[in-house]
Parts: C-alpha cells; structure tokens; sequence
C-alpha cells in the first residue's frame, strides 16, 4: 500500500506550518499503468464545525489486504471510514473504488459493507433473518427480465446465509433468537451480515470495543481467519495497539487528521518514523540527541555507535530505544550509563523497571528481576538506538505588526521586538519550543488551548497543543501536562525572530 503525495504544508491563509505527515511518500501511478490499488484516497479534506478533522489525507489500499487504522481518539481514522462508507462527504478531496470516484454515490450503491461497534442487530429478528435483511433487499443483473435485474430467490438466499454463517463459526444458529447470544456471538452475527452481501471491502469500525478481554483476543485470530478464508479487503478501525500489531497486513498510524507512518506491523515497531508513533505503538524511551556524523550519535551526555547515517553533521534528532532493548546489570561501570533502579513490576514473563540513569528515567524490561534501590549498569548496543528525523524544529506562524513592539498571529497579540518593522507589515514569526510557556489558567495566558500530546524527551517534556484558531505549538518545558488539559500560552518575545512575510516566495517553498 502507498501513501499517495500529500501537501507539505496547510495553506490556511492564517497560518504557515509544517508537514506532520511522516512516512514513505511515493509517485503516484503513472495514467497508462493500472493500479493495484483498490481503494484511493485523494486530498481528502473533512471540516466539522470549523474544525479540520481530517487535513489533505491521501492514501492508497491494495486488494485483499487488512489494513488498519490506528490512532488515538479524535485522530479521524472513524471519519476516514464512514467517508469511505458514505455516511460522510468530503469537504475536498475524491474517494476512488476499483477507479471510479464514489463521492457522490450513496452507501447503499457503494461494493463496502460495515460493521459497527454496537451491532445494530434487529432484536425481533432471529439470526437468520438478522443475516437475510441486506439479501432480501439486493438485485442480481438478469438480461431476461424487463428491467434487467431480479431479487433473490429463496433458495439462493437461504444458501449465502448459510455459507456465511459457517464462515463466521454458527452453522447451527439460525433459529436462535438474537438477545440469547454472548457478545461475541452477536458479533459473528453482524459481520455475517456485512459478508453475506459479498462487498469488496469490509469496514470494521472498532467492533471488539464492547467485548471482554479474553474474548476480545480470541475474535482477533477469529477475524485474521475470516479474512484469509474470504479474500476482501479489510479496513479495520481501532486505537489498541495490540490489535493492530497483531492482525493486520497494513497498519496506518493517525493523528490529527494527518497520516504519520503507513508501513507493516513489524515495521512499524522496529522503525517508527518519528515520535508520535514510537510513543503510541509499544513502551519507548524517547530522548533527543545530535547526530555527529554517520555511525555516531550523542545524547545525555555520551557519544554512542549507532548503525544510521545520511543525517546532516549535528543535526538535531529524536532517539528511540525499545525497553527491551537494553540490557541491564547489577553494578556500575560495565555499560553505558549507570543508575538506580526506582520501580519494579512483574508482568508475567519479565519484569519492568524504571531506573534513573543520567537524570533521565528509562523503562527497561528483563527477565531477572533488580530491586528498587539497587544499583546497577545499563548497556545499549547499536542496533537498538533507531535515529529519527524531529517532525518540527521551531514553531512557525504568519503574523501582522499591529503596533510598537506588538505582534498579532494565533488569535493573539503578543510583545515582541518590531524593530525595522513597520505597523500593517506582514511577517513569518519563527517561536522557538523553549520560547512558549503554559499557564494553569487560560485567563493567564495571551490565548487559549488544548494539550494533545506530551513526550518525555529525557531531562524535558515536549509538550504539543492545539490553539481555538486551528494552531499547533510545540514546548519544550520541565512541567509535565495531560492531555485534554485546558492552559494558556504566553510567549517571551525576546527569543521570537521575525522576517518579512513573501507570499510568492513562501508558496514556492512550500512547493518544494
């Protein structure tokens, strides 16, 4: 599966950012070439209320395979799904099956069929009736009648609810009556009834949600199953890493309406390409670091061998080291950083632990078991060091002089040295991740805005909110925030550096 080319920038006229799609980005096909694909999403774009869910996504999907869409809540991967259904319109953008554009085809006209979270089962119906509603509904071409299309028979519907109800393990439950089944009878139920209208895709939009755990693992090797013995595409929405990692062909990474990674499970645990996805897919230790030269890499304060290169002379990097990974041993002095141990847990078949080594506080996972307080010895090899490029290096936002020493942009105006500015100027304001502070209180702060991520870099956090004027800002910061935590923004001018803005010169860039 390819990730279609995407706008590198968003070009609001409000704001300049960069790109947070990360991930292999690839030519389209050429037009003579015939695509593989059987799904294409091009610059799909989908606005709620003002608020971008989804922003220029474009994405390719071959035939047969499960892919995933994963990613936390609100990222848009549920919105992505019901615009492929047709219970949504794109606010821009087109959405191709088998290449032809089915934006403005109704759901019931589309070859998808969904399955949902809660199952929508008929509860006056039995089982058999429940799978038979879509059959009893659908019209099979036939040259011989007027029309040129017929209902199903009897008999040719009862033979696709059985060869569908064997499919999903309830050969002998079509008399049953629905509300007599477990949770995960009811399931198999639904997606019966999804399959048994023979779609070349199958949306699955979290439909393990409502099962217990046990169960819950059990219907991820039942679903791979059917898949591999139906041969149609599956597109599968969840935010459980578990589940993706485990069942899927094709993983494609999330947030904020924008694709971070599109790559095979294992890809994307072992090379996660930047730090949203290590974070979310499996424990990290996350830290920044600066890339000496090919081979070598510095971070908290040693120069380690590493196996990446082809990044610029110092250039400034994210690190991802896997719990794992690192090896650990009672003592000082026989690895690379020494420490203390602060928490140990069993986890069934090893133990994790938190140990404080060089001011940062690594995870580390081994199946000997080092107590807290006890000192020991922390040894990372090269293989296990993965080198990232960072997403963003400083915030950047079109902005407008609106007086001596005052700059207005995200819905705010902030002081900030204007020399050789004058009042009315447009400029780019470069605001670098150390320059911006939170505030407890909104009323505190200059503007309002949302925390959506923080990452603990290794002696900071790196902490990403969402403005009310559709802004992101990166800090880097000492304070540790949560998620969905409501704070101000306030910016020390003195570190802002401020150009003139070029339209014509920034849209080149931008291109490029």
């Amino acid at each position: 599966m390819d990730l279609l080319p995407a706008q590198l920038l968003r070009k609001e006229e409000t704001k300049v950012k960069e790109n947070k799609t990360i991930g292999a980005v690839t030519e389209a096909p050429a037009p003579q070439r015939k695509s593989d694909n059987i799904i294409e999403i091009k610059g799909i774009t989908k606005v709620f209320d003002g608020v971008t869910v989804l922003d220029d996504l474009s994405l390719g999907i071959k035939r047969g395979q499960f892919v995933t869409l994963l990613g936390p809540s609100g990222c848009g991967k549920t919105t992505l799904l019901r615009l492929i259904a047709g219970f949504e319109t794109p606010t821009s953008g087109e959405i191709y099956i088998e290449g032809a554009p089915i934006t403005s085809i109704p759901p019931y006209k589309r070859p998808v069929n969904t399955v949902f979270q809660k199952y929508a089962l008929f509860p006056h119906l039995n089982v058999f009736k429940n799978v038979a509603f879509g059959l009893k509904l659908k019209k099979i071409p036939d040259p011989t009648r007027k029309k040129g299309y017929r209902k199903l028979t009897k008999k040719e519907i009862a033979d696709k609810i059985n060869r569908a109800l064997k499919l999903v393990g309830l050969d002998d439950y079509g008399h049953r009556d629905v509300n007599s089944l477990s949770g995960g009878q009811q399931q198999r139920v639904a997606i019966a009834r999804a399959i048994v209208c023979e779609p070349k895709v199958l949306l699955l939009d979290e439909p393990l949600g409502a099962l217990d755990l046990k169960l819950r693992k059990e219907m991820q090797l039942e679903l791979k199953k059917m898949h591999e013995d139906l041969g149609i595409t599956f597109i599968f929405v969840t935010h459980d890493q578990e589940e993706a990692l485990t069942m899927s062909d094709v993983v494609v990474v999330m947030n904020e309406g924008i694709i971070q990674q599109v790559a095979r499970p294992k890809s994307i645990y072992d090379e996660p390409k930047n730090a949203f996805v290590a974070d979310f897919i499996g424990e990290s230790n996350i830290l920044s670091g600066v890339m000496e030269k090919d081979f070598k890499i510095a971070f908290l304060g040693k120069s380690l061998t590493c196996v990446d290169k082809g990044f610029e002379k110092n250039e400034k990097v994210d690190i991802v080291i896997r719990p794992e990974d690192i090896r650990i041993s009672a003592g000082h002095g026989q690895g690379h950083f020494d420490g203390e141990v602060l928490t140990s847990v069993f986890k069934g078949t090893y133990y994790e632990m938190d140990v404080l080594a060089s001011d940062y506080e690594f995870t580390v996972q081994s199946q000997t078991e080092y107590r807290s307080g006890e000192k020991v010895s922390l040894e990372i090899v090269p293989d296990s060091i993965h080198i990232m490029k960072k997403i963003l290096t400083i915030n950047k936002y079109i902005g407008k002089v609106t007086g001596e020493n005052a700059v207005s942009f995200c819905g705010g105006e902030f002081e900030m040295p204007t020399d050789g500015f004058e009042t009315g100027d447009e400029v780019l304001v470069y605001v670098p991740f150390d320059a911006v502070e939170l505030t407890d209180y909104e009323s505190d702060g200059v503007i309002g805005a949302n925390v959506t991520q923080s990452l603990y870099k290794g002696t900071y956090y790196q902490v990403q909110v969402y403005t009310d004027t559709d802004e992101d800002f990166y800090i880097d910061t000492a304070d540790e925030w949560d998620p969905d935590d409501r704070v101000g923004v306030k910016i020390d001018g003195a570190k802002v550096r401020l150009e003139k803005y070029d339209p014509d010169k920034d849209e080149t860039e931008a291109a490029e």
